[in-house]
This record gives C-alpha cells, sequence and structure tokens, in this order.
C-alpha cells in the first residue's frame, strides 16, 4: 500500500476543502493508498511568531481580515509575511525534516501557497526519490514565491492555462506540469441531483418563482452581506435571496434578526452548499477560486468585485470571468442593484448560462490518475535505478498532461 501525505492549512477553507476532497475521491476509487491530512499549522506552530505575541494563530487572523473585510494593502502584508517565512527557512526546513523522518510516505501532495520552498526542499533532502506535488487551489499564481517555486523537482497541477502558462514561466518542463479541466471540488458537487428547484424554494419559505440569488462569502461569511442585502431590499426588485454566512453566527443572527420586505432565508454553516446552489438562478459572492467553481459546477452565473480590497490573489480570478463571460464583475458592491438589474434581464441572464454551461470540469476524478502516474514512475524508476530516482525530464523523459 502507498501512503500520501496532503498538507493543508485553515487560511480561508479552500485548502482544507483541496485536501478532504483529495482524500474523498481516492477512498470512494478504493485505490491502495493511504492518504494522511497534515495540518501545516500545527508542524509550524513553534515558528509562530504573531501567535507568541497575539495568542492567535496566522491563519486565524487571516479569517478575521477576509470576515471584517479589513483587506486593503493585503499585497504588502503579503510580502511581509514571505519576508518572514525566508528569514525562518532554515529552522523551518529542519522542522518539517523531522516530521517526514518519523512519518514517511511515498508522495507529497502540498494544497498551501507560501511555503511549498521548505515544503519541497525539506521532502527531497529526507526522500530524494519520492515526488512533491504542488495542487494550485488558486485559478492563477501570484509570483513571485506564492505557489510555484523555482525549483526543478516541485510538480505542478494547474486549473487554468495561465498557471501551467506561469510554471512554464518559472522555468519548469512540460514532464513536471499536469494541467486539469478545472478546479478541484469536493466529489458531492458531481452526485446525480434531481431535485426541482421550485420545491426547494418552497421548503425554505421562498417563493418557488421568484428570480433566485445565493450570497455567498466563504466558509466563515463577511459582513459585506448585510450591507448587500439591505441595498437589495432597498430596491424592491423581483428577487429573492438564499445567504450563507458560514461559522459567522454573530452575522447570522443579524440578518435573521432584520425584518426584510423580500423573501430572505439564511443559513449559517452548511455542509450542502452543492444543494442549496441547485436553489438559485445566479451567485454573489467575493472572487474566490473554490466558490467561482462551486458555481461553475452548479451551472450557476456569478456577480463579484474587484477592487484595491480584494485579496492579490484573487484579482485574476475577476479577469477569468470576464474573458470566459459567465458573470458580472463590480468595481464595488456599492453597485450590486445595477449588477442584479443586469443579471435579471432575461437576455443576459440567457447569454451567461450557456457560457457556464460550456465549463466542465472534472478535476476531481483527473487528479488521482496524475498521482498514479507519478507514484508509478517513482517504483518503476527507482527499480531501474537501484534506489535512486531521476527525476522525469532530466534524461529526455516526457511528462503527461491531462487535458
Amino acid at each position: 500500500m502507498k501512503k500520501i501525505h496532503i498538507v493543508f492549512h485553515d487560511g480561508g477553507g479552500g485548502h482544507r476543502n483541496a485536501a478532504t476532497a483529495l482524500q474523498t475521491i481516492i477512498s470512494e476509487q478504493q485505490r491502495d493508498w493511504e492518504v494522511e491530512l497534515v495540518q501545516f499549522q500545527d508542524l509550524a506552530d513553534q515558528l509562530d511568531i504573531l501567535r507568541k505575541v497575539t495568542g492567535i494563530r496566522i491563519e486565524q487572523q487571516y479569517n478575521i481580515l477576509l470576515q471584517n473585510g479589513w483587506t486593503l494593502g493585503s499585497v504588502y502584508l503579503l510580502r511581509l509575511l514571505q519576508t518572514a517565512i525566508r528569514s525562518f527557512h532554515r529552522r523551518l526546513v529542519r522542522l518539517l525534516e523531522n516530521f517526514w523522518r518519523e512519518n514517511p510516505a511515498d508522495l507529497l501532495v502540498s494544497v498551501i501557497p507560501h511555503f511549498n520552498r521548505q515544503l519541497c526542499e525539506s521532502w527531497r533532502n529526507i526522500y530524494p526519490s519520492h515526488p512533491f506535488v504542488t495542487l494550485i487551489t488558486d485559478l492563477a499564481d501570484l509570483p513571485p514565491r506564492f505557489w510555484i517555486e523555482p525549483i526543478t523537482e516541485q510538480y505542478v497541477i494547474a486549473g487554468t492555462e495561465k498557471a501551467a502558462e506561469q510554471a512554464r514561466a518559472m522555468g519548469h518542463d512540460e514532464a513536471h506540469i499536469f494541467r486539469t479541466s478545472g478546479m478541484i471540488l469536493r466529489p458531492d458537487f458531481y452526485a446525480p441531483d434531481h431535485s426541482n428547484p421550485g420545491e426547494m424554494r418552497e421548503r425554505m419559505g421562498l417563493q418557488p418563482a421568484l428570480p433566485t440569488g445565493i450570497v455567498l462569502f466563504g466558509g466563515h461569511g463577511s459582513k459585506v452581506m448585510l450591507d448587500i442585502t439591505e441595498r437589495l431590499d432597498a430596491a424592491s426588485l423581483p428577487l429573492q435571496l438564499i445567504l450563507i454566512c458560514g461559522r459567522n453566527e454573530k452575522l447570522a443572527a443579524k440578518l435573521r434578526g432584520h425584518i426584510w420586505r423580500m423573501p430572505v432565508h439564511v443559513v449559517g454553516f452548511t455542509r450542502e452548499v452543492h444543494k442549496l446552489m441547485r436553489a438559485a438562478d445566479f451567485l454573489i459572492g467575493k472572487p474566490g477560486p473554490g466558490s467561482i467553481a462551486e458555481a461553475m459546477a452548479t451551472k450557476l452565473p456569478v456577480l463579484i468585485e474587484s477592487n484595491a480590497w480584494t485579496l492579490p490573489q484573487e484579482r485574476y480570478n475577476a479577469e477569468w470571468v470576464r474573458e470566459k463571460r459567465v458573470g458580472i464583475v463590480l468595481k464595488s458592491f456599492k453597485d450590486v442593484v445595477t449588477g442584479v438589474k443586469q443579471m435579471l434581464d432575461p437576455g443576459t441572464l440567457a447569454e451567461f448560462q450557456r457560457n457556464v454551461a460550456q465549463q466542465e470540469n472534472r478535476a476531481i476524478f483527473e487528479i488521482p490518475e496524475i498521482l498514479a502516474k507519478l507514484l508509478s514512475e517513482k517504483n518503476s524508476e527507482s527499480e531501474t535505478a537501484r534506489g535512486c530516482w531521476v527525476l522525469p525530464g532530466r534524461e529526455g523523459a516526457k511528462g503527461t498532461n491531462l487535458h
């Protein structure tokens, strides 16, 4: 039985979702693999300077910023974080080496940014013949030192051609770049579903035939949801909303305690986002890669914003939405009424729906095949080299990209 480590953290919900999605599909496919999820912050806690000062983990501070919309100037905070990571490089590599030595595996997969140089270097120091794979959970990288490192030992799984181009520009050859048809999503987004949207709306206390938007700002919600709902309520549009607040109980209580003129259904933390999305006509949310990919999977056009407050790693996502014509990008949600009016236009909505229908994302099924290929190459080349694995591409080997 082969063993795979998947490294994740809880800075935002997308990294844990990617890790658990991959673990779940591997289990469902009954592959002869043991998959262990490794919480990166648990490994690196002793080097978490911010936690020593404030008592709060870096990932928790990140989620607090998202909940409150305190993201202006996040580019500078990002570069400051990367500088701090470089300053702790040697100590972090040694820390990780100790963990890998005590917890061997045949393959290491990272679904987190920032730390892939340290992860790759420490892994290769202990297991030079075992592959290291970075599974990018954003639509594109944010060079330098975000997802892709200029190290030839790193394999990259890219969900868009933009990310694949960035890997090539960083010096990676085709044998180290695998292109999937989209972003990784939980398998339940692919489960057959014959539910009737009108009946689902009725069960939520909504009107079965009224246009419905679903408002989603990640697993921790955002206070901007209250402002969006107030603006749309005051506009008296033919509209109703499903508001998903995630773990933000304070926000959910505020929304439930308000008297709305339009029909509104408030949801706290739920594992059935994929079902709730099928009751909607379009999505309103932040330009996160996960929510956009989920919307595409459930055939929903998106209404997002992109401005100076948008996280730098998510700004390309707005470009992607415009390029594919799968939704509307606003400069600010202060113009959400204008955006929703456009979305409610029958011709505009139909065009977006046609374009969304063309997005066929099968990444969750493609990625295990990529890992199987790497594990197979590792075995065959290890046998040939008698314990010394030569990376594909260095001896003229060719990689296989899945499209």
